[in-house]
């Protein structure tokens, strides 16, 4: 069944791929209308818009589904529900379909809310208290964004349709319509993890890791910004500058916190979560076709940096820690080999595909007007992402073996390998392939030789620091002795994992256990479920429970002198 949809979405997206070419070079652009039904006068009609943007969007999400279900066939495979998981991750991918394809805001509230609704009980498939907690404080964090869209689509009756595409010019000059844009941008950072929503995204790993692949890559968290370049026409001065700061705030937090962190697919979650901040600050600064390049060569070498490191997990036993791996490129070599191109493709070393969008993305950023704040945080960015790329790569690639003596570590599942394969290509030639397909007119960049070369600089410096950082031996002793350092502020993400949850819960949780004789009713409380509770503390049995017989014979005294003194 696994090889039956993989073809399928293979093929889909081949053919996707060349109508998005064909769109792009002659500039075409549909919009298909079915009408559901009419009643009386109103016709209910479903939109649909193909452009080049949409179309190679889903062709790209469609490739990585398919790698990632072939991937699933093998990592799977002694999986009792297996087919019941594939069918998950298919409605996950249509979800997202859903979403590209609509110019309409009913219509992708309904994709939003099944990409949260499915990756709710995706992240809930190993069933224990951590992927149950993990679950809810997804599906909560994105129910913050479907109320934006909710409020967004009641404050759209203004224009009598929820086909926004056509009233993105008149939202940018209509004051009273741009809070839409407010409530969009709201919406995108849920969803797209941004500060102060950020703890869901490293907690939703509780996940499988093919799940991890294809929701890290293409589908949940890029479905904000794919919905911010939508709307990026509506943006006004205001809204960037949050936009902006918030991201750049993203971005740093979570390369901070990965160069503290070990385990290993929580590092490559917070890699996610700073590329995602470099995607969201690139499209407030309005190169919004960047934002969308940078979003398609990001997923291709994330997803393939996900199953490698699914394979390294599989290989010791589903342990995730990578202070017990080392040595692994004598030990897995075509999976360390693919580990460490995606490294540095996710670096922006030159001439790997990661290049050709992050170099020009910050040359972008350094032509544009900005402080030397936004400036600084962006190459400050760039080095802490190369640092904990390098440290990684040496904690496990390098160095002496880890783990147990007795271990069988091995490459001979050909599935995995084999969609491994399928995509490197696209990480090394994606890049250069796409970068002369979507900009015809290359970009003008004019900068001085240390500005041209600051990127570079930045590289080098991260490489240093990830080596010095791998040196560090930390162990989980000391962080209990030192649970309010630096290093475990840095490490918890500034501390957004608590106040996301025992920081919002703690009192509701308190008093709803006080007061739950109110929610039950006096009656409930003290009637059919309390029958115990009168047997137990019946007047009978209080007054001849020793410590209350003293109560009631000192009040009985109290009645007697009252008594006397009325006589």
């Amino acid at each position: 069944m696994c090889l039956i949809y993989c073809l399928c979405f293979f093929f889909l997206s081949l053919i996707f791929l060349i109508f998005s070419v064909f769109y792009l070079i002659n500039n075409l652009v549909y919009i298909v209308e079915f009408l559901l039904f009419n009643f009386n006068s109103l016709n209910f009609f479903f939109v649909i818009l193909f452009d080049w943007m949409s179309l190679m969007f889903m062709s790209f999400v469609l490739f990585i589904s398919s790698m990632v279900i072939f991937y699933s066939e093998e990592y799977m495979g002694n999986d009792l529900n297996k087919n019941r998981f594939i069918m998950l991750v298919i409605m996950f991918v249509l979800s997202m379909m859903l979403l590209i394809i609509s110019p309409n805001l009913i219509s992708i509230l309904l994709g939003w809310d099944g990409l949260g609704l499915v990756s709710y009980c995706l992240v809930i498939y190993y069933q224990n208290m951590k992927s149950f907690n993990a679950g809810m404080l997804t599906a909560l964090s994105n129910r913050v964004g479907d109320v934006a869209l909710l409020m967004a689509i009641a404050w759209m009756l203004n224009f009598g349709s929820w086909n926004f595409i056509f009233y993105l010019e008149m939202m940018k000059t209509d004051y009273n319509m741009q809070i839409i844009g407010y409530l969009v941008i709201l919406a995108a950072m849920t969803k797209s993890a941004q500060i102060p929503f950020s703890s869901w995204l490293p907690a939703a790993m509780a996940a499988p890791t093919p799940v991890s692949a294809l929701v890290h890559s293409s589908t949940l968290v890029t479905a904000g910004v794919y919905l911010l370049i939508r709307f990026s026409i509506v943006f006004n001065f205001h809204m960037m500058f949050l936009l902006l700061f918030i991201s750049s705030m993203t971005m740093f937090m979570s390369g901070l916190g990965a160069n503290f962190e070990f385990d290993l697919k929580k590092i490559i979650a917070l890699s996610t979560l700073s590329q995602l901040g470099l995607m969201m600050s690139i499209l407030a600064l309005g190169g919004y076709k960047l934002a969308f390049f940078h979003l398609l060569i990001h997923a291709v070498f994330k997803a393939l940096l996900f199953m490698c490191a699914g394979n390294i997990i599989h290989n010791f036993n589903d342990c995730q820690d990578i202070r017990f791996m080392g040595g692994l490129i004598n030990q897995l070599p075509l999976t360390s080999t693919y580990f460490n191109i995606c490294n540095l493709s996710l670096c922006g070393l030159p001439f790997m595909s990661g290049f050709y969008s992050k170099d020009l993305v910050v040359e972008f950023m350094s032509m544009s007007y900005v402080n030397i704040y936004i400036y600084m945080i962006y190459f400050m960015s760039i080095g802490l992402t190369v640092s904990y790329s390098f440290r990684l790569v040496y904690y496990s690639l390098s160095g002496n073996y880890n783990f147990l003596a007795l271990n069988l570590l091995s490459e001979n599942n050909l599935i995995i390998l084999k969609s491994m394969s399928m995509l490197i290509l696209f990480v090394v030639f994606s890049g250069s392939m796409f970068s002369w397909l979507m900009f015809s007119i290359p970009y003008f960049i004019c900068l001085s030789s240390l500005m041209k070369m600051m990127a570079f600089i930045m590289i080098i410096l991260g490489i240093w620091i990830g080596y010095e950082v791998s040196k560090f031996k930390i162990s989980y002793s000391s962080l209990l002795l030192n649970n309010l350092t630096l290093f475990s502020f840095c490490s918890m993400m500034w501390n957004m994992p608590i106040l996301s949850t025992l920081g919002i819960n703690y009192y509701p949780i308190y008093l709803g256990g006080k007061y739950s004789m109110f929610d039950q009713g006096w009656f409930e409380y003290y009637g059919s479920k309390g029958i115990n509770l009168l047997l137990k503390k019946s007047i009978l049995i209080q007054i001849l429970s020793l410590n209350h017989l003293k109560i009631y014979l000192l009040l009985l005294v109290f009645w007697l002198i009252f008594l006397m003194l009325n006589l």
